[in-house]
C-alpha cells in the first residue's frame, strides 16, 4: 500500500518511437524534494518479477524526501514498442531523457539506482551523464553482459526440451551470429541488442560516483561472491567510494514467488544511511 504521506503520479513520458510509461513517487505534498532518483529495470520477465519490490524501495526513498521516476523502457513494459525491436542504444537515450527530465523539476542532487541488468545501464550511464549525478546504487548487478544473455538463452534451450522440441547447445548464439532474431520464453530477442549486451562487462567501467551495492549472499555462512569480490577490490583501489552490503531474502528477480524482501530493503537502508538519515525516521541511526 502506497504510504499515506506520499504521492504517486503515473504519466507517459513522450520520446523516440512512441511514449515511455513512468510513476513518480512524491514526497509528502509540501515537502521540498532532497534529490532525485531515476530507477532502472532489469532485463525481460526480471522487470515484472522484481516490479513490486523495486515500488516499495521507492516508496520508502519518496518517504525520506526523495522524488523517484520508475520508467519502462523502450519495447519494456507499457512503453511503446516490441521488445524485438529494443537496442541498446535506444535504451541508454531514454535514461538521458530522463534524467534530464527528473532534473529540471528536482532540486538536489541525483542518483542512478539500477537493478541486475538495469545497473550495467547505470555504471554505462555513469561514464557520460546527460547532467551531474551525485551516486550510484546497484541492486545485484549484472556483471557480466555476455554471461547474462548466455543464462538468458539458457531458458530458451529449457523450454524447449519441457516441450519436447531437441535444440542443440549453442544454436540460439548461432542463429543471433547469422544476424536473426531469437525467441526466449515469449521475448524476441534481436542480435543488435544480445551483441550490444555481449559487450558490457562492469569490470570495463570504472564508476566516477560514490556506488552503494546490495549483494544477494546465500548459504550458511554468506560471503561476497568471488567476481563480487575482485571487482569491488579493483574498484576501490582506483579510488571507487565503495559502500556494499549482502542481504538474504532471496532472487527476487527471477523468484517464482512473489518475494517481501525486507532484508533487501533493511539493507539498503543501512549501507545508504549516509544520504538518507535525514528522511524517513526507519532511516535514522
Amino acid at each position: 500500500m502506497l504510504n499515506a504521506t506520499t504521492s504517486l503520479l503515473p504519466f507517459f513520458l513522450p520520446a523516440s518511437g512512441g511514449q515511455r510509461y513512468c510513476l513518480l513517487h512524491l514526497p509528502a505534498p509540501g515537502r521540498p524534494a532532497r534529490g532525485g532518483i531515476v530507477y532502472i529495470h532489469p532485463f525481460a520477465e526480471e522487470l515484472n518479477k522484481s516490479r513490486h519490490v523495486a515500488a516499495m524501495q521507492a516508496r520508502a526513498f519518496a518517504a525520506a524526501g526523495y522524488s523517484v521516476l520508475q520508467l519502462d523502457l523502450y519495447g519494456c513494459g507499457d512503453s511503446s514498442g516490441d521488445f524485438g525491436d529494443a537496442r541498446w542504444s535506444i535504451w541508454r537515450n531514454d535514461l538521458h531523457l530522463a534524467c534530464a527530465w527528473l532534473a529540471q523539476r528536482v532540486d538536489g542532487p541525483l542518483t542512478v539506482w539500477g537493478l541486475r541488468l538495469g545497473a550495467l545501464l547505470a555504471l554505462e550511464l555513469a561514464a557520460h551523464p546527460p547532467v551531474p549525478l551525485q551516486r550510484l546504487l546497484l541492486w545485484q548487478p549484472e556483471l557480466d553482459g555476455r554471461r547474462a544473455i548466455d543464462r538468458f538463452l539458457r531458458l530458451r534451450l529449457a523450454g524447449r526440451m519441457l516441450a519436447g522440441q531437441a535444440e542443440a547447445p549453442g544454436q540460439a548464439r548461432a542463429e543471433l551470429a547469422a544476424g536473426r532474431a531469437v525467441e526466449v520464453a515469449g521475448y524476441l530477442l534481436a542480435p543488435e541488442l544480445a551483441q550490444a549486451i555481449d559487450a558490457m562487462a562492469a569490470g570495463s567501467l570504472r564508476p566516477p560516483l560514490p556506488v552503494y551495492w546490495l549483494e544477494y549472499l546465500s548459504g550458511d555462512a554468506p560471503v561476497l561472491p568471488a567476481p563480487t569480490a575482485r571487482l569491488a577490490e579493483q574498484w576501490r583501489g582506483a579510488g571507487v567510494a565503495l559502500h556494499i552490503a549482502g542481504f538474504a531474502d532471496g532472487p527476487f528477480w527471477n523468484s517464482a514467488e512473489l518475494l517481501e524482501c525486507p532484508q533487501l530493503l533493511d539493507a539498503t537502508a543501512s549501507v545508504c544511511h549516509d544520504w538518507l538519515d535525514e528522511g524517513d525516521p526507519r532511516y535514522a541511526r
